[in-house]
């Protein structure tokens, strides 16, 4: 990890700073990544993991890995196992400090009481509908529940008669007793504990009662005696009540701050949406490559390092805003460049035919791993007399610019030779079968002997050695920057559906893609850059003999390029 001078001086970093030089917390910083196991980690939250993770380190602090399971309803131990899967790949290294909000739920309790015993808090019998008639609005106060003035000793009993379960789902709850009349809605007398009789995956059927996320937050972070509370800009109107928890207890009280969170164009961000996704099939998983998910976005072949480096190029600030995907793909393109070697694979095969070159006869080329990493060094591609281009490299009658292979013209194949199109080979329908060409065996490696120059270079691969593979095309999972915006027309808002914007073209599976023989002993998760293609990983689906891979990301912007074609159109 760099030095903190090294990195941007957001305004996170200022106050931790300050902070120490203040000598507040006693110079400790501790931070924590506290997410509901009720659905899989998506690219928002690797952005707070990294920056929890990173602060902690920065300054020789410590970082917890904490489950805020205060819902059984919603939360399962699957979505535990992959929180834990995925903080542990982005880089979240929690050590021995891996804590869950229900190891508290006796110590919450025990709070609880503590308000009702001060009068603080309030048995509430009011129902979820009278409790928002209650409430009031932005510009009307709220009125005060019937029940508010019951006595502690009244409100004690029932409420340890709530915890022994006496009374059903919804009958009653605990409320904090703040404030009807407050301008912020959060303190609004509101609820500490709900009754839910629901089997917990941990504490199984101890609990009937839980506590609400605002009750357990702040305490959650009081008891771990964390330093700087990072949560995102939708909190900010409840610090108020996390504080007034903490003050009326009078135990320890940590600084929570807020920070935009991270949105990103052309996909959807509410778990709850990823998971209508997932369940209506709309999607393979929640590790669908498609999903921004964090178990997605592994799956599709981006890495840990592309992630981190996409969160600080992204950088902390009080504004939300939603960032281009291209400045992922961007970061994912950087990073691969550097580190994934080079392959030769034909997506879409068209047989070109070598007439010069001997039957039988197979020859040896040495091509470069990755003119990025002099170390990673180079490997033997066979060429033979049989030989697989891509259908888009050749052209029966090319427009003027076009420079790859048409009847005549010559091209350079990646690491090997010059070859020149004599003819062509089509089926009764009229459809080009087969590429006719000779070669030129003075070219090897790629260059003349006579000086010629060719203005193309095309990829290929032996047909006699090639791996067949099903290759699989991912484009954005929506068709629209914002697919989640609504139309401004109040009619068509009405019956507005944001899988209206699904782009039917997310997925593309291709079979019979050909590939050097070199990967076919590839291995789930690693990555290449196929030539002049993208870039593409191994998929979990592959098997020996059968490979699957995904591409990850293309060579260049391509959606962008069409993007400005549309535009110049227009």
């Amino acid at each position: 990890m760099a030095e903190t001078e090294s990195k941007p001086v957001h305004f996170i970093r200022q106050i931790i700073a300050d902070d120490n030089k203040s000598g507040k917390f006693g110079g400790r910083v501790h931070t924590r990544f506290p997410p509901e196991p009720n659905g899989y980690l998506h690219i928002g939250h690797a952005k707070s993991i990294h920056l929890n993770y990173s602060m902690a380190v920065e300054h020789g602090g410590q970082f917890n890995m904490r489950f805020d399971d205060t819902n059984p309803s919603k939360e399962e131990q699957e979505y535990v196992d992959s929180i834990l899967r995925d903080v542990k790949w982005v880089g979240g290294d929690w050590g021995d400090r891996l804590f869950f909000a229900s190891d508290y739920f006796e110590q919450m309790y025990e709070y609880a009481e503590q308000l009702i015993k001060k009068g603080k808090a309030f048995v509430c019998d009011l129902n979820a509908d009278q409790m928002r008639e209650y409430r009031g609005t932005l510009t009307e106060p709220g009125r005060n529940s019937p029940y508010r003035d019951r006595s502690p000793e009244e409100n004690l009993d029932l409420f340890r008669r709530m915890r022994a379960g006496e009374f059903p789902d919804g009958s009653r709850t605990l409320r904090a007793k703040i404030d009807m009349s407050s301008p912020n809605l959060n303190l609004r007398d509101p609820v500490m504990y709900r009754i839910i009789h629901a089997h917990h995956h941990r504490q199984g059927d101890k609990w009937c009662i839980y506590p609400m996320y605002d009750w357990a937050h702040g305490l959650e972070d009081s008891i771990e005696r964390i330093t700087h509370s990072l949560c995102t800009l939708e909190f900010e109107n409840h610090r108020p009540l996390y504080d007034w928890y903490l003050d009326e207890l009078g135990v320890y009280h940590p600084q929570q701050i807020e920070f935009s969170r991270l949105n990103l164009t052309y996909t959807v961000m509410s778990k709850r949406k990823l998971l209508e996704l997932v369940q209506g099939k709309y999607v393979r998983g929640w590790d669908d490559p498609r999903m921004p998910t964090l178990s997605g976005l592994r799956r599709r072949g981006c890495t840990p390092e592309a992630l981190r480096a996409f969160c600080e190029d992204v950088g902390v600030t009080k504004f939300d805003a939603s960032i281009d995907v291209g400045r992922l793909e961007n970061a994912m393109r950087d990073d691969l460049n550097r580190r994934a070697q080079r392959r030769l694979g034909v997506l879409r095969p068209l047989k070109l035919v070598i007439e010069n070159f001997p039957e039988g006869q197979v020859e040896m080329l040495d091509a470069v791993n990755n003119p990025e990493d002099p170390s990673a060094g180079s490997r033997q591609v066979p060429f033979s007399r049989v030989l697989y281009i891509e259908q888009e490299d050749f052209m029966e009658n090319p427009p003027k610019k076009f420079f790859r292979l048409a009847p005549g013209q010559e091209v350079r194949l990646r690491f090997a030779f010059f070859v020149k199109c004599t003819s062509v080979v089509k089926d009764d329908k009229g459809n080009i079968t087969e590429v006719r060409c000779t070669y030129d065996p003075a070219t090897r490696g790629g260059e003349s002997p006579d000086g010629r120059k060719v203005k193309a270079t095309i990829h290929w691969v032996s047909a006699q050695h090639a791996v067949n593979a099903e290759v699989r095309l991912f484009d954005r999972l929506f068709n629209v920057a914002e697919p989640d915006r609504a139309p401004k027309d109040p009619k068509a808002a009405a019956s507005f559906d944001y899988k209206q914007n699904l782009n039917p073209n997310s997925l593309e599976i291709l079979q019979g893609a050909k590939l050097e023989p070199s990967l076919g002993s590839a291995q789930e998760g690693e990555r290449f850059q196929f030539e002049r293609l993208g870039y593409f990983c191994v998929d979990s689906d592959s098997k020996p003999g059968a490979p699957v891979f995904n591409r990850t990301v293309t060579l260049k912007d391509t959606w962008a390029k069409e993007q400005a074609k549309e535009k110049g159109a227009g």
